[in-house]
């Protein structure tokens, strides 16, 4: 299984044949790689099994007026990507890191984020703009022009993508939706259980991904429309009593869904569901000969509860009814902004 890790320079291998293209692209690599491994910088690295490089990913906060950029970027609280590479296998291995630039972006409350990409770079330039990232002007190098592309974090777009990590609340159903906790592993960060508090930096879970398919039975899922907001609730894991071992987690916007009847073929199903689903092939396979899980949800991982609310305190502060079904439930807008609060959300997560 890959691992991401937030690793001090010092601890990377600059030798790793990961870096050559970087080191061909920028010749004063070397030397700003040694630089920040004597202040002790940390970077995003994944590796594969066998431990092997594959991605790499160094964010860095400016404040003021960039100015080494054509036309120059304003004075405000900016985000760099100074240096990004990954070996694309998958759309899940650059959504990884998209996760963990807004994650820092949102926590140390920047204006905007930009990145400089080479043409040559297609592939990353796609996967930015699929995020809100517009191509704004250049950068010139003693390397070669470069395409400098910027997020502005202040806009509303009202392109669910666009905006991510943010959500609309203002006219969006919201919905508690249970996971159990083996399939909640498997799907959505599981670190931390009851109040404790939860580090959205450190987070690099392998299932850290922005996307997410489930399956499901509960028929409460018919009634999920795109940009409906979930709030997952992940079950008991029969470690003690229910009341303080089932919280919820994160906060997640609905892409769509589907009913497994949609799909002609296994082949189609497949197609659509294994990418971002917490399921295996085999699982899937079986799911869909069986048909006994006819539910298929897609949404966004927005953000983690900073705090992880238990059920007490959703019974007993947030005015959950105890003895209602928890499967699906409909949450009142009050419900859900006490769970914010509770969950100590970022505001800067909220469009209202």
């Amino acid at each position: 299984m890959e691992t991401l890790s937030y690793q001090q320079f010092s601890e990377i291998d600059l030798n790793d044949p990961f870096f050559l293209t970087l080191k061909n692209d920028y010749e004063e690599f070397p030397r700003w790689f040694e630089k920040k491994s004597e202040d002790r910088e940390c970077a995003y690295v994944l590796r594969d099994r066998s431990y092997k490089i594959e991605g790499f990913m160094y964010l860095k906060i400016e404040n003021g007026v960039v100015t080494d950029t054509t036309p120059s970027l304003g004075d405000a609280t900016h985000l760099k990507i100074g240096t990004f590479k990954f070996d694309s296998a998958g759309t899940r291995r650059g959504e990884r890191f998209i996760k963990k630039i807004f994650d820092h972006a949102i926590k140390f409350c920047v204006d905007d984020i930009y990145v400089t990409i080479f043409d040559k770079h297609d592939y990353l330039i796609k996967l930015m703009q699929r995020y809100g990232f517009n191509i704004i002007g250049t950068k010139n190098t003693i390397n070669g022009n470069e395409n400098v592309l910027l997020r502005d974090i202040r806009g509303v777009s009202g392109n669910m993508m666009h905006d991510y990590p943010k959500f609309d609340v203002r006219s969006n159903n919201k919905y508690l939706l249970s996971i159990y906790p083996k399939f909640h592993t498997r799907m959505l960060p599981d670190s931390i259980l009851c109040s404790e508090s939860h580090d959205v930096i450190q987070d690099v879970s392998h299932s850290n991904s922005i996307h997410k398919i489930y399956l499901c039975a509960m028929e409460g899922l018919t009634e999920f429309k795109p940009g409906d907001i979930v709030v997952t609730y992940r079950t008991s894991d029969q470690l003690g009593n229910a009341r303080f071992r089932s919280v919820i987690t994160s906060v997640c916007v609905v892409e769509e869904y589907k009913n497994i009847g949609y799909f002609n073929n296994l082949q189609s199903f497949l197609d659509y569901a294994s990418s971002y689903s917490v399921f295996t092939e085999q699982e899937l396979t079986s799911f869909f000969n069986s048909k006994r899980y006819p539910h298929i949800l897609r949404f966004m991982y927005n953000t983690a509860m900073t705090k992880r609310v238990i059920r007490e305190k959703l019974i007993e502060v947030v005015g959950l009814p105890e003895d209602a079904y928890w499967g699906v439930m409909k949450l009142t807008d009050e419900q859900f902004n006490n769970m914010l609060c509770l969950g100590e959300v970022d505001a800067r997560f909220i469009i209202n």
